[in-house]
């Protein structure tokens, strides 16, 4: 028997994305107020966001060349900062006329905009208020999110809430957007007090979005990879369990069914550090009712059963790099996975396999909001970039999910990571993701001239044949 010809969507979202502090520069000018971004301690030798690739003048450039791409999609973030500089109160009508302009110019262009509406960046007046430690947050995301509705409701139809709220919380630290107070005595029990403050914001804005915008679409965006046991042994079975339940369901069966999932309860129970929970929190969660899933995927992970060894310490060491976490399980190398330059596993077959566990314990479409590689472009003398790499991991990826929706998943879109270069969150410039080349290093801004990248033509072509031919 034949297996029936898989074919994408007619009307799949296929795309790209960016966010805000990443890409567009302008960061202390035009209004905008500092965010926890601009206020952090950069790593050494990486490129400061002043400028960054000045997406903000420059991007009716940037989406001509998206639109020359065929792009249906546009995946970005609106900064909390730029249209309230001091995170609450006074709007500033500069920030919100910018992103107004860049959504009309989307549209213009026959690109669905996709907003993101918090993406690693705080406004700093907020977080010397206590971030996302102080139940105010709530409110404040709300009303935050309000205005965004009202300003933008009228032409953008699909919205994502936080960006990696789980990367938040495991590794808030390496993002730069995480505020333990100092003297905390309890670490674990303050960072997932601020995590269900988020979820409870999310959940407050999902509803919103619903009573103001009843069209419109709204979705959580988290970073999902599956975790796999790292061998027959039916410890590392129960680990790999214990680590898709901290990484990945607690986000997702908060958003979808208003519920923490149990064995994160139990666990933050035997931490002490279950979050105080205000009346009516969990009416709010249940109420909020996502329409899609957002979904970033870079990786899968791999562990086996926790075991204390002296003088090793436990720890998410980035978004996709782990060493495990106390008492729930050990992160291991996977033998079976090559690896990028910037040491992260390459596992296209776990993509498939993580979009069917998603969608068969979820049931809801999902859209890729983030997916791609990160590596070191070079630019020719006669203005080439040359990034079959790149072409191979996005070709791969394409092939898996497209299994994916020939095994029932139903998919809304594919928007990789990234649209254009950008400032990577920890590791600078040098680490290129994007279709478009800008001719910046982390030591000095240069031309900031765009170039197209093999891989820009490649995606040119994926998109014109909707994803039948990948060669």
């Amino acid at each position: 028997m034949t297996k029936k010809t898989i074919e994408f969507p007619s009307n799949f979202f296929w795309g790209a994305s960016s966010s805000a502090y990443q890409v567009e520069g302008a960061s202390l000018t035009n209004g905008k107020g500092p965010s926890s971004q601009d206020t952090k301690v950069l790593p050494e030798g990486t490129a400061d966001l002043t400028v960054s690739v000045d997406h903000y003048h420059r991007y009716k450039e940037d989406i001509a060349l998206m639109a020359e791409m065929g792009f249906k999609s546009y995946r970005f973030s609106i900064s909390w900062s730029r249209v309230l500089p001091n995170g609450k109160g006074e709007v500033n009508q500069e920030g919100l006329d910018f992103y107004s302009n860049l959504i009309d110019e989307c549209i213009k262009h026959n690109i669905e905009p996709i907003v993101t509406m918090f993406h690693f960046d705080m406004p700093a007046a907020l977080d010397n208020l206590g971030s996302w430690g102080n139940r105010d947050s709530v409110q404040w995301f709300v009303d935050y999110a309000k205005l965004l509705f009202e300003t933008y409701g009228d032409r953008v139809k699909y919205w994502l809430t936080i960006n990696e709220q789980n990367m938040l919380t495991l590794v808030g630290n390496v993002i730069g957007t995480l505020r333990v107070p100092e003297g905390t005595e309890n670490v674990t029990k303050e960072i997932y007090q601020q995590n269900h403050h988020m979820l409870v914001a999310q959940a407050k804005a999902m509803e919103l979005c619903h009573q103001l915008l009843p069209d419109a679409k709204i979705a959580p965006a988290p970073n999902i990879a599956i975790a796999y046991a790292a061998s027959k042994k039916p410890e590392d079975a129960l680990a790999a369990q214990n680590a898709n339940a901290i990484r990945n369901w607690l986000y997702l069966d908060m958003a979808v069914y208003g519920k923490y999932n149990n064995l994160v309860w139990t666990w933050l129970a035997d931490q002490d550090a279950l979050p105080d929970i205000v009346e009516g929190d969990f009416e709010s969660l249940a109420n909020a009712k996502p329409d899609f899933l957002g979904i970033n995927y870079y990786n899968t992970l791999t562990v086996r059963e926790y075991e204390a060894q002296d003088g090793y310490e436990v720890e998410f060491k980035s978004q996709q790099e782990n060493s495990g976490l106390e008492n729930m399980f050990l992160g291991v190398d996977n033998e079976f996975l090559p690896k990028t330059e910037f040491g992260w596993e390459i596992d296209p077959i776990g993509f498939r396999a993580t979009l069917r566990e998603i969608y068969s314990r979820y049931h809801l479409p999902i859209l890729i909001t983030e997916n791609g590689l990160g590596a070191y472009d070079e630019l020719t003398e006669d203005g080439k970039i040359h990034d079959d790499y790149r072409i191979n991991y996005l070709r791969t990826h394409i092939e898996q999910m497209k299994l994916a929706i020939g095994d029932g998943v139903e998919m809304l879109g594919y928007n990789p990571w990234s649209a254009i270069d950008l400032i990577s969150t920890h590791e600078g410039i040098r680490k290129r993701y994007g279709f478009i080349y800008v001719d910046r290093d982390d030591e000095s801004v240069g031309s900031l001239q765009r170039y197209r990248k093999d891989s820009f033509f490649w995606y040119q072509g994926v998109i014109a044949n909707n994803g039948q031919d990948l060669s």
